[in-house]
């Protein structure tokens, strides 16, 4: 569990992101070719996956999609060019646990991936909380119900992130698509609706 698997088609961004994971006792494999990462992570599972959205035979996206993401047993983080918001978000409708901006710190992603390993390994890989009968739940995603169970408990973005081992930019986007899903027009209205079940009961 210990292998890192990355999948970015710039020699110099595998090499440097190699080096300071295997400082962290990590065994890293890198993979310029979708094709041969495909072979290797559908026969073996690493630790952690990251992969580069943008790659030469196809998006990052697209390799989601084939991979099966939202059912692969590995955290998979996405590196994306900065301000590529958009990208992001599909990435984590597709599957990813999280998105890495660039340019990154290499320690900063160093920590990121321990975090989500040690995340999903600890079982909190989105299993959902206690939010389950409120109208409109059955829409959300697992992960969608583990950030606004964090919400509703009142944590702000970076508390909900460090909690669920992604960052506070990726609590935004899940928080925007929950309230898109909700109908809610804002945070009152997002409480409104999710306490509307429980004062019922």
């Amino acid at each position: 569990m210990n292998e890192i698997f990355i999948v970015d088609d710039d020699p110099s961004v595998s090499a440097a992101l190699s080096v300071v994971l295997n400082d962290q006792g990590y065994q890293v494999t890198s993979f310029a070719e979708i094709e041969a990462f495909l072979t290797a992570a559908r026969s073996r599972t690493p630790g952690c996956v990251l992969i580069d959205v943008y790659l030469p035979q196809a998006s990052g996206l697209d390799l989601l999609r084939r991979l099966d993401a939202q059912h692969y047993p590995a955290p998979i983080l996405v590196i994306s060019g900065r301000g590529d918001i958009p990208t992001a978000v599909d990435a984590i409708r597709n599957g990813a646990l999280d998105f890495i901006e660039k340019p990154f710190d290499l320690r900063v992603v160093a920590t990121r991936v321990r975090e989500a390993i040690e995340m999903w390994h600890n079982g909190n890989r989105g299993d959902g909380g206690l939010l389950r009968d409120f109208p409109g739940h059955e829409q959300l995603t697992a992960r969608e119900r583990d950030v606004l169970e964090r919400i509703a408990q009142g944590a702000s973005n970076k508390e909900a992130g460090r909690e669920l081992g992604i960052s506070p930019r990726t609590i935004e986007v899940h928080r925007a698509r929950i309230m898109a899903k909700l109908n809610a027009r804002n945070a009152a209205d997002l409480m409104r609706i999710v306490l509307s079940r429980r004062r019922r009961h």
